[in-house]
């Protein structure tokens, strides 16, 4: 496996999931890859791990090439035991994905898909999310395949800056106009609660919601995708705001 690239594999929708499959089948094409994947759905997990119950890794699949491996932890839980106790060696890749739903804007800080990139950004490895604007469980993921080549190629031959990681993100339509590479849009979730009669008495609640823009520059990720393109944003772990640091060296104290 030390010929070829080493590509380390996650989702947050379940290793059974169609996305992570058809994720697998182009990553083959580029080198050896090993998935380690929640063993069922655990979507807006971020970079949640689990630290008071024990996880069980369970080989799933082995061929030349592919292996898959069932994790019961969290996405990023995934990555930190694939790197520990499954992979050979550092892998070449991170790639997350493809995922069932949005992650543009700030999804990115719910998502578990982002949660898989930036636990391997954190590693010093360069990692991809990839999502596709689609919750259908049987969505059609190959428009993204010849996309998803060409930006795995180019983090293979360029590599990414250290604490840097990218967000890909797909409308969920036939054909796309082209490709941005955008910045985070500026929004919000509005309405996420939906109140419900227990059967029992009292109330329950289930998490809902619409996402709310006021922007229309097609810089922004997820402007870029309501206008039928697809949206790279490149992202870092690095959470300073450098404005507000600067701006306060002013301070008195």
């Amino acid at each position: 496996m030390n010929e070829r690239p080493l590509i380390l594999v996650s989702n947050d929708d379940g290793y059974r999931a169609k996305g992570i499959n058809s994720l697998l089948g182009v990553l083959k094409e580029f080198g050896d890859v090993i998935a380690v994947a929640p063993h069922t759905g655990r979507s807006g997990k971020g970079c949640a791990i689990t630290s008071e119950v024990p996880v069980k890794l369970t080989k799933v699949h082995s061929e030349p090439g592919l292996e898959i491996y069932s994790c019961t932890g969290t996405p990023c839980d995934c990555i930190k035991l694939g790197c520990h106790a499954v992979v050979p060696r550092k892998p070449d890749l991170v790639v997350g994905g493809i995922n069932h739903g949005d992650n543009s804007a700030v999804n990115a800080h719910y998502s578990g898909t982002m949660g898989v990139v930036m636990e391997g950004c954190m590693k010093g490895i360069p990692s991809i999310a990839f999502s596709l604007c689609s919750h259908d469980a049987d969505a059609d993921f190959t428009p993204t395949f010849d996309v998803i080549r060409k930006v795995v190629r180019n983090v293979l031959e360029r590599g990414l800056p250290v604490g840097s990681c990218l967000n890909v993100n797909f409308p969920d339509i036939p054909q796309y106009k082209g490709v941005k590479v955008c910045r985070q849009a500026r929004g919000s979730w509005v309405n996420e609660w939906g109140a419900h009669n227990h059967p029992r008495g009292g109330e329950w609640w289930w998490l809902t919601g619409e996402f709310v823009t006021a922007e229309n520059d097609e810089r922004a990720d997820r402007v870029a995708l309501d206008n039928g393109y697809v949206a790279i944003t490149p992202t870092t772990i690095d959470l300073t705001d450098y404005r507000l640091l600067e701006d306060m060296q002013g301070w008195e104290f």
